[in-house]
């Protein structure tokens, strides 16, 4: 064995040696000497470094391609542009973004423009452009200074898509990588299309469709060239060169684009000289007033659809809201009006008011005087006491459980424990019925309720505390002995749309602006369909009940001065402790309104009650509101009988009984039709009034002699 072993490893070795004679004598074949030598020994150095500069490149780009992800196209914020509920732009939250324009529907000079002045080499390098680079850093170097960027159209969208703004030689290298991929995935038209869309452009604009709506008032595809040179100016400083900041360096700007426009070879100088002559000038929105508490409240809604995955992947939308503006107009001037005539009578500063439909379709809304001021919004955030307005949940509850608006309920003084509530004049009525009792806002009643409900009164309140629920209130609300006459904080908008059930007909209505959701393309994503979202919570019959008895309020109760002529209203008054807070909840048939005044520091008003500057500024509100509407009556509420006019045989007047119980006849009002009519009438008139030739014909008129000097 042992010579087996020797002789084995012996001849092992012998065909090893001479399978290495074998490959020198090969390798000999191929040595070279001299300047051959030369070349061979750098390309095999060449190759090795080669190969080391790949492995390097490979792990500098792994961070940049982990950026990407599989939605690297989808924005994380979102662009919506409101309309009212007749189809007019009001305002726009979020970014302006529009990318609803093609590139080939872009005049072509605007596409010149841009390239002209960011990437004159845009179709011809692959992402990178090395001339544009090196050109850029010769300049730059001859100036001391950054002249130029030698970024291309390429590089800068791969920044606006996936990188921040530090000027970072990593954030510098990603970039690079980036673009190459991107020139890997799109094509030259597709790059530049997304570059024209994503680009900041000043002013809360991303792209050059939502700049040129908002510097110009009209879409890039109607552009002039001054506006389109003004527009490609833009890319580079935004901020410095937006119009509305800085007109005369915006105009600089444009006229340099101009001229790069000649030097590049795309236009000549006579094609550019009328553009220069005759600088573009942007829009005026110095003196915009858009109804911005109900616009940021809106956005609020559509963005929780988008995060919910609603609305799919997209990020620029066209949103038609239930906003009236002559609603909302008519609610703004009335609680400024009201605060300038009574506010230091009352010792009262502020106030918020929302109208709403009984699908819960939100008519209007105003969360403050003045949004310029303050921006925090009373309808939806501020958290205050609805006083006796949260009662109407508490005999609901009751009315749900056994009792009837004429069951008789005793008012009387009532304890839990040491507290013991009082009555408005700390005085007590006896025996009364539960639409009495309401009517005049008695509080002892409602606490006496919540004991009779269940046998421990703990869960009689627990039953309110689900009825408002219900019924639409969102905000916690704390089982408190004091519950039934409102102590508990809630928040104006949440106390509307559960009044909505009351008008509905028991159907709940959950408050919201958006009627339909389109993408920037016009595809409709949403529509608020009444039928499938509005359920009945309460039982229509219990609803019936409910709104005789808070018609009595209005009509017989606390809440006169809310009174509409020939209209049934409903609704109930609260005022809490010190009269910190004043509001009035109240409804017809077509409207829900609620009005709430008080101060932001809670500091007390001078005694005002929800029946006074509350009530009186929902009537101004809906008188307005009513017009030119069909008025549908109150469930559960027969309407005014129509006043009968006399014949001409008879012209006799009624006599003063018969007049007594006669109801005022609704007021005249106009269909939609004629109204809309009438308002096209007068722009027609306004713009001849406007009209050259009008205010030629006005000059050479003699002017009025004046009547008092």
């Amino acid at each position: 064995m042992d010579s087996w072993l020797d002789n084995a490893v012996y001849a092992s070795w012998q065909k090893v040696r001479a399978g290495i004679e074998r490959g020198s004598d090969i390798s000999n074949r191929f040595q070279v000497s001299g300047w051959r030598r030369m070349l061979v020994e750098v390309g095999c150095e060449g190759l090795t470094l080669g190969t080391a500069g790949m492995i390097f490149g490979l792990m500098l780009m792994q961070p940049a391609i982990r950026q990407i992800g599989d939605d690297w196209l989808r924005r994380a914020d979102i662009a919506v542009t409101f309309e009212d509920r007749y189809g007019n732009i009001v305002g726009q939250r979020g970014i302006r973004s529009n990318d609803s324009v093609a590139l080939a529907d872009m005049p072509d000079y605007v596409i010149k423009a841009v390239l002209a002045t960011e990437d004159r080499r845009f179709y011809d390098h692959f992402g990178i452009d090395v001339i544009g680079t090196l050109r850029a850093l010769t300049v730059n170097s001859q100036a001391s200074g950054v002249v130029q960027g030698g970024s291309s159209i390429t590089q800068q969208l791969a920044k606006n898509l996936f990188l921040s703004n530090q000027r970072t030689l990593e954030r510098k290298i990603r970039e690079a990588y980036l673009a190459l991929w991107l020139e890997g995935h799109l094509s030259k038209d597709e790059i530049l299309k997304l570059y024209l869309d994503r680009a900041y452009m000043g002013g809360g604009a991303f792209g050059i469709e939502a700049a040129a709506q908002y510097y110009f008032g009209k879409s890039v595809r109607d552009v002039s060239l001054a506006e389109a040179a003004m527009l490609a100016g833009l890319f580079k400083a935004p901020t410095k060169y937006a119009p509305t900041n800085n007109l005369a360096a915006a105009r600089g700007r444009a006229n340099q684009v101009l001229s790069n426009l000649v030097d590049a070879g795309f236009m000549t100088e006579g094609q550019v000289s009328g553009a220069r002559r005759n600088p573009a000038t942007p829009v005026d929105r110095a003196r915009e007033k858009a109804p911005d508490y109900y616009l940021d409240w809106a956005y609020g809604e559509i963005a929780d659809l988008a995060d919910d995955g609603a609305l799919g992947s997209e990020s620029v939308f066209v949103v038609r809201t239930a906003l009236d503006p002559i609603i909302q107009a008519t609610a703004e001037n009335a609680l400024e009006s009201n605060l300038r005539q009574y506010g230091k009578d009352y010792n009262v500063h502020q106030g918020a008011i929302v109208v709403m439909e009984p699908d819960g379709a939100v008519r209007a809304m105003v969360g403050g005087r003045d949004y310029s001021q303050s921006q925090f919004n009373r309808a939806t955030d501020a958290l205050r006491q609805p006083g006796s307005s949260f009662k109407p949940f508490v005999y609901a509850t009751a009315l749900m459980n056994g009792f009837t608006p004429k069951s008789i309920v005793v008012d009387s003084p009532v304890c839990i424990r040491n507290w013991c509530p009082q009555n408005f004049g700390h005085k007590f009525s006896g025996p009364i019925t539960l639409t009495q009792a309401i009517t005049r806002s008695i509080n002892v009643i409602p606490v006496k309720i919540s004991l009779a409900l269940s046998k421990s009164a703990a869960d009689g309140r627990r039953m309110i505390i689900e009825t408002a629920k219900t019924m639409g209130i969102e905000t916690e609300l704390k089982e408190s002995w004091a519950l039934p006459i409102g102590v508990e904080a809630v928040n104006l908008l949440e106390m509307t749309g559960a009044y909505g059930v009351f008008s509905s007909g028991g159907h709940k209505a959950p408050p919201h602006a958006a009627l339909e959701i389109r993408n920037a393309k016009g595809d409709l994503l949403h529509k608020f369909d009444p039928a499938r979202e509005d359920p009945v919570v309460i039982d229509p019959k219990i609803i019936a009940d409910m709104n005789g008895m808070l018609n009595s309020v209005v009509e017989n109760g606390t809440a006169k001065r809310a009174q509409l002529p020939g209209i049934k209203v409903a609704g109930k008054t609260g005022t809490t402790n010190s009269y910190r807070d004043a509001w009035f909840m109240g409804f017809t048939g077509n409207f829900i309104g609620g009005v709430w005044y008080g101060n932001d520091n809670f500091q007390p008003t001078e005694e005002m009650t929800g029946g006074s500057l509350p009530a009186m500024t929902w009537q101004q509100v809906m008188t307005v509101a009513h017009q030119g509407v069909e008025i549908r009556p109150i469930p559960g509420v027969a309407p005014f009988p129509p006043v009968q006019q006399p014949s001409k045989a008879e012209p006799s007047a009624p006599d003063t009984a018969d007049a007594a119980q006669m109801a005022p006849a609704p007021p005249p009002v106009l269909t939609r039709n004629a109204t809309q009519i009438l308002r096209d009438v007068a722009t027609l008139i306004e713009q001849a009034d406007h009209s050259p030739a009008r205010q030629a014909a006005q000059m050479r008129r003699p002017a009025p002699v004046s009547a008092i000097e």
